[in-house]
């Protein structure tokens, strides 16, 4: 075919995706895309897919099974941390929806309680159902796994009026994240945003060259701060002083082992947080290393602050009533700390 053909070719093409006939038959990733199946909330309530849940909303969705040792209670944390910074958004303007992969075991009543450890408002759904049409459901965002450990990352952001999709990666950096987010909205794609920098607390950082700040933000800001006050976790000033060094990088490493050893502090943690648990996510010495350094830097820097009498008003950081309220009493709906990294009392 020639240089001309192809022209002439892709010319009709173009006309025809452009065309009125062609756009107003397919809004494809609409209603003729999606499956209006039913699915079930954790508050046992049933919806419709894509009435109720997609149809004229922006949506955040991601997948997780409850028994899941791994990534799934990590990037759960994530979707709490994005929960809490768009603030009353979630559940006005945007909806999160987290998808079970095991429905036979995540019942309503277990999804309520996992939910209930990521506390978890009013915006944020998540859902279980029939396995065959829940498949179904998941296959239409594109979740196509074959076993419970093929696991990702990634979140699904939809606008169910405009029909725009795409997948972003939770774990990725919140503040592009969080913008991404955002411009799913055609209102806010043309308004300009500065995230102010505030020393105390953890919105608009500056990311310097200090050995484990950008792991500490890309894997433990999620559940904990340092000096701020409680997310999932705790928050982590004065660990150093609670725990050895030695404990805590070991930790780090490898929680799961340190339970299985039968460590005594390990095992208190487990049984004071028994719903989340801190998964083993392959930190090595080196980054374990860089963690404990990162947390001595931050707690040399409150202090330094303290000093100047910038002190900390916990109600300037717009975290939810739940991760203040009862601070350093989590119960059982909390998250386990230890580095701590996802493994709570110190």
């Amino acid at each position: 075919m020639s240089i001309r053909q192809i022209a002439g070719l892709a010319a009709v093409v173009l006309a025809f995706l452009v065309s009125p006939a062609y756009s107003k038959k397919s809004h494809y990733w609409g209603a003729d895309y999606f499956p209006n199946l039913p699915v079930v909330t954790q508050d046992g309530e049933k919806l419709m897919f894509y009435d109720d849940v997609i149809k004229d909303k922006i949506v955040v969705i991601n997948f997780i099974y409850t028994t899941c040792p791994d990534i799934c209670p990590l990037t759960t944390a994530r979707m709490a941390q994005l929960q809490e910074r768009l603030g009353d958004r979630v559940g006005k303007d945007i909806f999160f929806y987290s998808i079970s992969v095991d429905p036979k075991t995540d019942t309503p009543e277990v999804l309520k309680t996992y939910a209930q450890a990521f506390n978890a408002g009013p915006g944020w759904q998540f859902l279980t159902g029939d396995p065959e049409q829940l498949r179904a459901v998941r296959h239409s965002l594109g979740d196509r796994r074959r076993a419970l450990n093929e696991h990702t990352q990634e979140v699904r952001l939809g606008n169910g009026t405009t029909g725009e999709w795409q997948r972003a990666a939770l774990l990725g950096d919140i503040e592009s994240l969080l913008l991404t987010i955002k411009a799913m909205d055609p209102k806010w794609r043309a308004e300009e945003r500065v995230i102010p920098h505030n020393a105390m607390a953890d919105t608009g950082i500056i990311i310097k060259d200090e050995p484990g700040q950008a792991l500490f933000r890309r894997l433990c800001v999620a559940c904990h701060t340092v000096g701020v006050g409680d997310r999932i976790g705790p928050d982590l000033s004065g660990v150093l002083e609670r725990r050895t060094p030695q404990w805590i990088k070991s930790y780090i490493m490898n929680p799961v082992q340190m339970r299985a050893a039968k460590d005594p502090i390990a095992l208190e943690l487990r049984q004071r947080y028994p719903h989340v648990k801190m998964p083993s996510l392959g930190i090595k010495r080196t980054d374990a290393d860089e963690l404990v350094e990162y947390l001595k830097t931050e707690e040399t820097r409150l202090a330094e602050l303290n000093k100047l009498g910038e002190g900390h008003d916990h109600s300037s950081h717009q975290h939810p009533a739940a991760s203040h309220a009862n601070h350093g009493d989590h119960g059982s709906g909390r998250h386990e700390d230890g580095h701590e990294h996802h493994d709570h009392k110190h």
